[in-house]
C-alpha cells in the first residue's frame, strides 16, 4: 500500500531535519561537481556531456495523478537547474513518457533537457518499435540518452548482443535519432561486469545506497571498473526502492532520506536518479543537491556502521533478493509463471 502525499511530506522533512545534524566534509565540492546556474553538475563520462547531480525519475512522476501538477513539477525542476530527465519505455504502460513528453513540448522546454529513457527490447524489432514509441510520446526526435532496461538476467547480455539489440541502437544513433547508450540494472553487479566487457557504453545505471555497499555491492565491485572505463555512473534506489513513497531504507529507520541522498552523491557518479512526486519532495531534493558537499570517508563509514548489523542479507535490497521489483514486462519476457509475474 503507498503512502498519501501528506505521510511522504512529512516524512522527508523529518529525514531532512534529522540529516541537517550529519556533519558534512568542510571542504569544496570535487572537480567534477562545476557549479552552474541552479545545481551543480557533473561529467556524464567520456561523452562531453555535463548533467545535474540528481536526476527527476520517470516512474514517480508519472505517478502524479493531476497531470498539470506533474507538468509543474517538471517545469519547476528546470527552471532550478535539474535538467536530466529519467524515463522508460514501460514506466505505467507509456503514461510517463507521455506526460513527461507534454511538459517539454512546452515554451522550448524541451531545449533545457538532458532526456534519457529506457528500452525493454530484447531482439532487434522490439528494440526498434520501442524506440519509435518513445520517441513519439516523448515528442522529440532525438533522445539525448537510451538505456537497455533492468538488464536483471543471466542471459540478458547474450539476448543484447546476440539478437540484433545493439546493432539495432547503434542504427539508430547513426541516424540521429538516439546521442548516447547505455543499460540499466538492479539485481547482480556480475551481471553488469560482463555486460562493461561486450561494448564501450556510455552510461550504466545501478543502485547506490549504504546497504548496497555489504551486499551484491555495486559500489564497490561495478562502479570502480565503469569509471576506469569511462563510463557514466548513473545511481537509483538511493532510499532502498519500493513504491511506498518511502523507500525501505528509511522507512526501517536504517538512514534517513537526507544521508542517504547524501551517501549515494558522495560516491563516484555521474548523478542519482531521485523519484519526485510533488513539488516539495522537489524542493527538498533541490535544497540537498545545491547545498552538497561530499562526505569524508570516517562520514561514510559513519553511516556504514549504522546499517551493517542488517545490510548483509538483502533484506532492505529486496530489488536484489527477489524479483518483486522486476518490471512485469521483463518477467513475462523471461518466461516466469503468472504468479510469479504478479509477484503472488
Amino acid at each position: 500500500m503507498r503512502d498519501t502525499p501528506n505521510n511522504r511530506r512529512e516524512f522527508l522533512q523529518a529525514s531532512l531535519a534529522a540529516g541537517a545534524a550529519l556533519t558534512l566534509a568542510a571542504r569544496t565540492p570535487g572537480a567534477d561537481d562545476a557549479s552552474t546556474k541552479g545545481l551543480p553538475t557533473r561529467p556524464l563520462g567520456k561523452t562531453g556531456e555535463h548533467v545535474s547531480i540528481i536526476c527527476l525519475g520517470g516512474w514517480h512522476i508519472g505517478a502524479v495523478k493531476d497531470q498539470r501538477e506533474a507538468i509543474k513539477i517538471m517545469h519547476a525542476a528546470l527552471d532550478e537547474g535539474l535538467t536530466f530527465f529519467d524515463n522508460a519505455w514501460d514506466y505505467h504502460d507509456g503514461g510517463s513518457e507521455e506526460i513527461m513528453g507534454k511538459a517539454l513540448s512546452m515554451d522550448g522546454k524541451r531545449k533545457k533537457c538532458f532526456l534519457m529513457t529506457k528500452n525493454c527490447g530484447r531482439d532487434a524489432k522490439t528494440v526498434k518499435q520501442h524506440l519509435d514509441d518513445s520517441l513519439r510520446r516523448l515528442r522529440t526526435d532525438c533522445i539525448d540518452l537510451v538505456q537497455f532496461h533492468e538488464i536483471n538476467y543471466d542471459n540478458d547480455p547474450d539476448w543484447i548482443m546476440e539478437r540484433g539489440c545493439l546493432a539495432e541502437m547503434l542504427k539508430a544513433q547513426k541516424a540521429g535519432k538516439v546521442r548516447f547508450i547505455g543499460f540499466t540494472g538492479h539485481k547482480d553487479p556480475r551481471i553488469h561486469l560482463e555486460m562493461l566487457k561486450r561494448h564501450p557504453w556510455d552510461t550504466v545505471q545501478m543502485p547506490i545506497n549504504i546497504c548496497d555497499y555489504f551486499y551484491r555491492s555495486f559500489q564497490r565491485q561495478v562502479v570502480p571498473e565503469a569509471n576506469k572505463l569511462g563510463v557514466a555512473v548513473l545511481g537509483m534506489k538511493s532510499l532502498g526502492g519500493g513504491r511506498d513513497h518511502q523507500g525501505r531504507l528509511v522507512a526501517a529507520g536504517v538512514c534517513t532520506a537526507a544521508e542517504a541522498r547524501r551517501y549515494a552523491l558522495s560516491q563516484d557518479i555521474a548523478s542519482l536518479v531521485c523519484g519526485i512526486d510533488s513539488m516539495e519532495v522537489l524542493k527538498q531534493d533541490i535544497a540537498i543537491a545545491r547545498n552538497f558537499k561530499r562526505l569524508s570517508e570516517d562520514e561514510l563509514n559513519q553511516l556504514r556502521s549504522k546499517v551493517k548489523a542488517v545490510a548483509g542479507d538483502g533484506r532492505h535490497e529486496r530489488f536484489k533478493s527477489t524479483q518483486l521489483f522486476d518490471g512485469i514486462y521483463h518477467r513475462q519476457q523471461h518466461g516466469l509463471t503468472q504468479k510469479e509475474v504478479e509477484g503472488t
